[in-house]
């Protein structure tokens, strides 16, 4: 681990896109060295979805970079902000989460959050511990430290303002509530993804507020899904799960663009930034070739999250099928339930969970990613006789294979 102060503000910045301010980061790890008392390095989460995907690591990540100098790292889930539903972003207010979906979504957070944190030293906590305390006159004190103008500030709500669109006025509570967290917290650092900046920030103005020393604020790049385009996201189909088997996890790093593969090596390992230039100069040179580059990649990820074995025996696989042509060892057989004779096949492949919704299947059908029993399919309203009595091969771009049959309702 880095010893020096200099060493260590490199290796806990690397990656990040804002540290605000860095000479204030610098004075806290001095301070904490020479008192022994260790930094307090908060994130939020709100369990608005029960999988996380490798997006959601970079931060944790970073978090246990913390945790690894010796740092207290408060993997906070926002029980109580999830129920008033994050407006970052969206055009629209955001549904609220049911106080069963939250739970539910938290305990799934609890087991996967340890695959990078150690579970020994990380301190999970719930903010409707404080939040579902506050009185009417608690949130009315803490709402007078706030100006509508600097709610305003928001990109998001700045447009949805200037373009008439309806904004809550729940909604301002959200950055309110995540600054009071960090009131709460007593919290030396803050660390989320860019989207997040104004939040971060409004917590170093609450804390000043409360004559308190200010947050550190650091933030992470989003990390593109598989489209190399568009933030990893469940919704759009372009996500790799934490717990997504070690083959397909293996599989779904393959697919990604030779360029974005340097940004995942720098955010979901551990490897030194000049290293990975290093590697990305040598691969840019020819002297290694592109494949083996994200095959090491692949390993490295798929080792952390599932283990060595299982990383060596996912790419024995992936050379096995897509090096020489060859179907999968193991196809698994999907039961699709149908009403009718005939199904659309984008239907098929939601209902069989080869895509994640409508709209994805019919994107994969689009972009010629879809072969039924060896042949091709890209019409989006093509259907499928749900009578076979075998079962039909489906492919799903280069890595998914299932054998699909068809059961009455």
């Amino acid at each position: 681990m880095p010893h020096s102060i200099d060493d260590q503000l490199d290796y806990l910045t690397k990656g990040c896109v804002d540290v605000v301010p860095a000479e204030q980061l610098a004075e806290k790890l001095r301070r904490s060295r020479s008192t022994g008392k260790p930094l307090v390095v908060k994130v939020g989460f709100d369990p608005s979805a029960p999988d996380l995907h490798l997006g959601h690591t970079v931060v944790i990540r970073k978090m246990r970079h913390f945790q690894q100098l010796g740092h207290r790292v408060v993997f906070l889930i926002g029980d109580f902000t999830g129920m008033i539903g994050d407006p970052t972003g969206k055009k629209s207010t955001r549904p609220q989460l049911t106080p069963e979906q939250i739970a539910a979504n938290a305990e799934t957070y609890r087991r996967q959050i340890f695959k990078l944190l150690d579970p020994e030293d990380t301190v999970i906590d719930f903010n409707s511990r404080w939040l579902g305390e506050l009185s009417s006159a608690d949130w009315i004190r803490l709402a007078a430290k706030v100006t509508v103008a600097q709610m305003l500030e928001r990109d998001d709500f700045r447009t949805r303002y200037e373009a008439r669109q309806p904004i809550a006025l729940h909604e301002f509570l959200y950055p309110l509530a995540q600054a009071y967290d960090s009131v709460v917290l007593e919290v030396d650092v803050e660390l989320g993804g860019t989207d997040q900046l104004f939040n971060l920030l409004f917590g170093r103005h609450l804390m000043r507020e409360h004559g308190m020393e200010p947050q550190v604020v650091m933030t992470l790049p989003l990390l593109e899904g598989l489209d190399g385009v568009e933030k990893m996201s469940k919704s759009l189909g372009n996500y790799i799960a934490v717990e997504d088997e070690p083959t397909e996890m293996f599989g779904k790093l393959m697919s990604i663009s030779d360029d974005l593969m340097w940004k995942y090596w720098l955010l979901l390992t551990d490897r030194g930034a000049d290293e990975i230039e290093a590697e990305r100069k040598r691969v840019k040179a020819g002297a290694k070739h592109p494949m083996e580059a994200k095959k090491e990649l692949a390993a490295a990820i798929v080792t952390e999250f599932h283990s060595a074995e299982d990383a060596a025996v996912a790419r024995r696989e992936f050379e096995r099928v897509f090096s020489s042509g060859q179907l999968p060892q193991e196809i698994p057989d999907i039961a699709v339930t149908a009403s009718g004779g005939r199904m659309l096949l984008s239907k098929v492949l939601v209902e069989g969970g080869l895509a994640a919704s409508n709209s994805d299947a019919r994107r994969l059908i689009q972009q010629g990613g879809v072969r039924v029993d060896g042949v091709g399919v890209r019409d989006v309203k093509a259907d499928v006789a749900t009578t076979a009595t075998e079962p039909m091969l489906v492919q799903v771009g280069k890595r998914r294979f299932a054998r699909l049959s068809f059961t009455k309702e």
